[in-house]
């Protein structure tokens, strides 16, 4: 709606995960290579853990684009909080293990056997299966979390046959304490944090100039009053960039103001407390 008046050829600040306007910041950066690592050097497990909205699943998003062909394929677990044999049928299905079907739901150990028979013979050819659990926290318990770890077991030629990534908020890592057998197979345990305020102007300019801003849409003030209120977290800066940039459009107004921050920010505070 706003992108011909700031002169843009997209939506700077959507909702999804786009990884085409990914900020390279350090801590992601550093995520990224972390987690690419205990990919492609075949681990068992693998953990990025940080408060809602910090950027995990598109760092996941990111990581199944680039790592490498052979670490396939590739399964997203995007709603975890199943009952164990769902799970492991659902899991068994995306991995297209022979035998699986829509509408069946085989028993635990059926859906063990399947994954297993399926990730051996997936080494057999080269292959290494990357599963990647997100909102990991929302597992149903340690059971669930025991038969994600037993697939950790199934070998060839001395590798696991598979990743786990686990992906989710801070409450998994207390989770993950209570299991010393599982958390003992974690190779690298990743934290995203939240943006500096400097990270924050770059985030916003990023992303301004990826969507094709040819000039100063926000002052700089107005960026540091975006860090204030948004602590840094990338999901709650594109919440309030876009609709700052949707009512000074409305508004006529050239630039983004301080005020203009802290006048979304607080609309929205009132929304939710409504």
């Amino acid at each position: 709606m706003y992108e011909s008046y700031w002169e843009l050829e997209r939506k700077p600040f959507g909702s999804g995960c786009e990884t085409e306007l990914y900020y390279p910041g350090e801590a992601h950066q550093g995520t990224l290579l972390k987690l690419r690592y205990a990919v492609e050097s075949r681990h068992g497990a693998a953990l990025v853990t940080g408060h809602s909205g910090t950027g995990k699943t598109l760092i996941a998003k990111l990581l199944g684009e680039r790592v490498a062909p052979q670490c396939k394929p590739w399964v997203h677990l995007t709603f975890p909080q199943m009952p164990t044999a769902n799970l492991l049928a659902y899991l068994a299905h995306e991995l297209q293990a022979p035998g699986t079907s829509i509408g069946r739901e085989p028993s635990i150990d059926e859906s063990v056997r399947l994954v297993q028979t399926q990730l051996i013979e997936n080494a057999k050819a080269g292959g290494h299966a990357t599963i990647v659990v997100d909102e990991a926290h929302l597992l149903d318990g340690t059971r669930t979390f025991e038969a994600l770890r037993l697939l950790l077991n199934f070998e060839h030629e001395g590798q696991p046959t598979c990743t786990l990534l686990f992906v989710g908020q801070p409450a998994l890592l207390p989770m993950l304490e209570r299991m010393p057998q599982l958390e003992q197979r974690l190779v690298v345990k990743c934290l995203l944090r939240a943006l500096t305020v400097d990270e924050t102007h770059a985030y916003v300019q990023h992303r301004l100039q990826t969507a094709g801003a040819k000039r100063q849409i926000f002052e700089p003030e107005a960026l540091d009053a975006l860090r204030a209120v948004s602590q840094g977290i990338p999901r709650d800066i594109n919440r309030l960039c876009d609709l700052a940039l949707l009512i000074a459009f409305a508004d006529n107004d050239s630039r983004i103001t301080p005020e203009r921050i802290e006048a979304v920010a607080a609309e929205l505070v009132n929304v939710a407390d409504d």
